[in-house]
């Protein structure tokens, strides 16, 4: 699990590789994350928008932003959570990602929520020890 706190927001990550989504012999891996976010604050706030980035084991990079995620854009009272489970392919056995989503406050101010630096790896990963 991977966990970022931001203005007493936290955001966890668990990522899960599914190899019957995936197709190594195709160069085709896909992971699920399931997000599960947190307001210990003492404000109400709603995810406005995400942005994703996305890094491949040969250190491609793929920016992704949209509204909301998962077609919802959650609002998140103190002491409530939100959790969703997306998912994301690559053609390369591990990569990372990491990115922000945008935070709208009941008095109108947006901010950046952190998302953790978490890794994508496959049994199909080749292990370095550094």
């Amino acid at each position: 699990m991977y966990r970022a706190v931001t203005r007493q927001i936290e955001v966890l990550v668990e990522p899960e590789f599914l190899p019957e989504r995936s197709s190594p012999e195709n160069r085709q891996f896909f992971w699920a994350y399931s997000i599960v976010i947190v307001n210990e604050g003492s404000e109400t706030v709603q995810l406005k928008t995400r942005h994703w980035i996305i890094t491949d084991g040969l250190g491609q990079q793929q920016e992704v932003r949209g509204e909301g995620v998962v077609g919802e854009q959650p609002v998140i009272a103190p002491g409530e959570r939100y959790e969703y489970t997306s998912g994301v392919p690559l053609t390369t056995p591990s990569g990372f990602m990491t990115g922000s989503y945008q935070m709208l406050t009941e008095s109108g101010e947006t901010f950046d929520l952190a998302i953790p630096l978490f890794s994508l790896d496959s049994p199909d990963a080749r292990r370095t020890l550094n």
